[in-house]
């Protein structure tokens, strides 16, 4: 199993926030088509980002993941 440190949690929940964040910008100011599956795609990396950062934030402050 691979051991990933809070930190890394914490990158990745922000990038894929950040990922849910700028697809739906970036479909408002119509430079991406809005599709269906880019939609949930935003959707889901951006659920998916916070729930890391907050798990990757609770790791980090408890001190298991040296």
């Amino acid at each position: 199993m691979i051991r990933i440190p809070p930190w890394g949690l914490i990158l990745i929940g922000f990038l894929l926030a950040l990922t849910g964040m700028l697809l739906p910008f970036l479909m408002v100011i119509h430079l991406i088509p809005s599709t269906f599956f880019l939609n949930f795609f935003s959707y889901g990396a951006s659920l998916t980002g916070v729930f890391l950062g907050i798990i990757g934030a609770s790791l980090y402050v408890r001190g298991s993941g040296k």
